[in-house]
């Protein structure tokens, strides 16, 4: 597969939770790939970062400040796109708790925003691209906790679990139109999301993963986004219902 495979150029990409972290990274990634990029996120402040260091380095982007567990505004911000060839549902949030004190409102807002706000991104960008026939990309993001498990992490783990079904299952419906669907599982990311205020205690979690991992680090956001891009681009034309898992090998599941 030659290098071209991997050039977006005229193509528009979708993506939610732009703001920082891994969805800004997928972002930026996918704007240096040629495609122009419609960043979203509740983050007003750092989404107008996200579009500025595309725009600084030539790319095209347009923000969306919205809340991914409102399908109708996120319905409306990806109808603005004439054709939709990318849709990256990357917005999460982190929760964790011990079962025996996990509320019925923890578990709310997680599933709300972690699978619902996946679900209405994938909904919206199948809808767009089955109108414009558009053989597009969907990608969604689950994490290793659907292959490692964990204390505390009833919440982050069953919503990510149901957003690796779903992938599988609009995988399976799409494809017969060309459109193709996989979810990227990450492992332990250095992000806004994963820092702690306690700085020992930050030092002492990311030694701890990276001893875990045969590569001997914990990720950066940028990992995650190469991988996106593979499974945005042409270079991943025969993969659909995957879950890729750039988790430094902590979990090598068959």
């Amino acid at each position: 597969m030659p290098v071209t495979a991997y050039d977006l150029t005229g193509r528009t990409a979708f993506v939610t939770g732009a703001a920082s972290g891994i969805g800004r990274a997928c972002a930026v990634l996918l704007a240096e790939a040629g495609a122009t990029v419609h960043c979203a996120d509740l983050d007003t402040h750092g989404l107008d970062g996200t579009a500025a260091l595309i725009k600084d380095a030539g790319g095209t982007a347009r923000t969306h400040p919205l809340d991914v567990t409102d399908r109708a505004r996120l319905g409306e911000a990806v109808a603005t796109c004439a054709r939709l060839d990318v849709m990256a549902a990357v917005a999460g949030i982190m929760h964790s708790s011990p079962v025996l004190e996990t509320r019925d409102e923890d578990l709310d807002r997680v599933l709300e925003v972690n699978f619902k706000g996946v679900l209405y991104a994938c909904q919206a960008a199948a809808r767009s691209m089955l109108a414009s026939k558009t053989p597009g990309s969907i990608i969604t993001m689950a994490s290793g906790a659907v292959d490692t498990g964990g204390a505390g992490l009833l919440c982050y783990g069953a919503a990510k679990a149901a957003v690796v079904q779903l992938t599988k299952t609009l995988a399976t419906e799409m494809g017969p139109h060309g459109i193709r669907v996989n979810a990227v599982a990450p492992g332990w990311i250095r992000t806004p999301m994963t820092e702690r205020h306690d700085v020992a205690a930050q030092a002492r979690t990311e030694a701890f993963m990276s001893r875990m991992s045969p590569l001997g680090r914990v990720g950066d956001p940028e990992d995650i986004a190469h991988a996106v891009l593979h499974l945005a681009s042409d270079a991943s034309a025969f993969t659909t219902g995957q879950i890729l898992r750039p988790n430094g090998g902590v979990a090598m599941p068959w």
